[in-house]
């Protein structure tokens, strides 16, 4: 891996300082947490972008102790979307304390922690997101304002030699045709890198599609697109499209957290 993003010369003292002090004190005294975002995308493909924060990852169930942890050296800290992410200032530069995905879908879980990687982070020792784990939340990002698909190709051009592909199919369960696009838009991004994605993978997920298209569809209208954006397809919704998807019994979302991370979409 790239040590490029142990490189901090792109932050101000007063940033640099700040990220350093977050990262020894959740070290020290915090709940276990791994490194994310833009920091651990470097570490994995050499591609470094500066950006406005430093992601940490915890478990749901350790949310609530990380920004205790936060607070208590000097952090205004609060709860910006109840069912996925926190956040911890100083001034004007502030933390992500990430626990979900804005869909619900991609909970951090143990599984994250056994297959984290070591590596430091501003010079400090840390352990990062999986890769695996990176793509599966990256995958469902598609808002019009971000896609992240470039971010997963990058990802599996890097790493896909060394990925465990067998977990990371396993994550997208039920929702493989969401990674399956991505692995057809990979092959032409990149045609002379397409051994980086074993073809029993590409059988597997042909053979689940095939399997799919050919079963009777659903009952009644329904339309998933509001898992990959959540403003893109609430028309849909609106016209009758059906349940939505991030409530119970097929999501974990509950009315109320739906509301909360839409309405912020139309403040945004």
């Amino acid at each position: 891996m790239t040590s490029s993003i142990a490189d901090p010369t792109h932050l101000d003292d007063v940033t640099l300082r700040f990220y350093r002090d977050v990262l020894e004190r959740m070290r020290r005294s915090g709940p276990p947490f791994l490194v994310g975002g833009a920091y651990a995308f470097a570490c994995y493909t050499g591609i470094v972008r500066h950006t406005k924060d430093l992601d940490l990852f915890v478990r749901p169930a350790d949310a609530g102790a990380a920004l205790e942890t936060l607070a208590a050296a000097g952090c205004r800290t609060e709860i910006a979307f109840n069912h996925w992410l926190g956040k911890a200032f100083r001034e004007e530069d502030f933390v992500d304390i990430i626990y979900s995905s804005g869909n619900g879908l991609c909970p951090v879980d143990d599984a994250w922690f056994g297959h984290a990687v070591a590596h430091p982070v501003l010079g400090r020792p840390a352990s990062l997101c999986p890769p695996e784990e990176m793509i599966w939340q990256k995958a469902f990002i598609q808002e019009r304002e971000r896609f992240d698909g470039a971010d997963v190709a990058h990802l599996i051009h890097a790493r896909g030699r060394t990925l465990d592909w067998r977990r990371l199919l396993d994550r997208f369960g039920s929702h493989g045709r969401v990674l399956f696009g991505h692995l057809v838009l990979f092959s032409y991004i990149y045609p002379a890198a397409r051994d980086r994605i074993p073809g029993w993978v590409l059988d597997e997920l042909t053979a689940r599609w095939r399997a799919e298209e050919s079963a009777p569809p659903p009952e009644g209208p329904e339309c998933r697109g509001v898992l990959l954006s959540r403003m893109q397809y609430l028309s849909d919704l609106e016209r009758g499209g059906g349940r939505d998807p991030r409530l119970p019994p097929s999501g974990s979302l509950s009315a109320e957290e739906v509301k909360a991370w839409t309405d912020a979409a139309f403040a945004h």
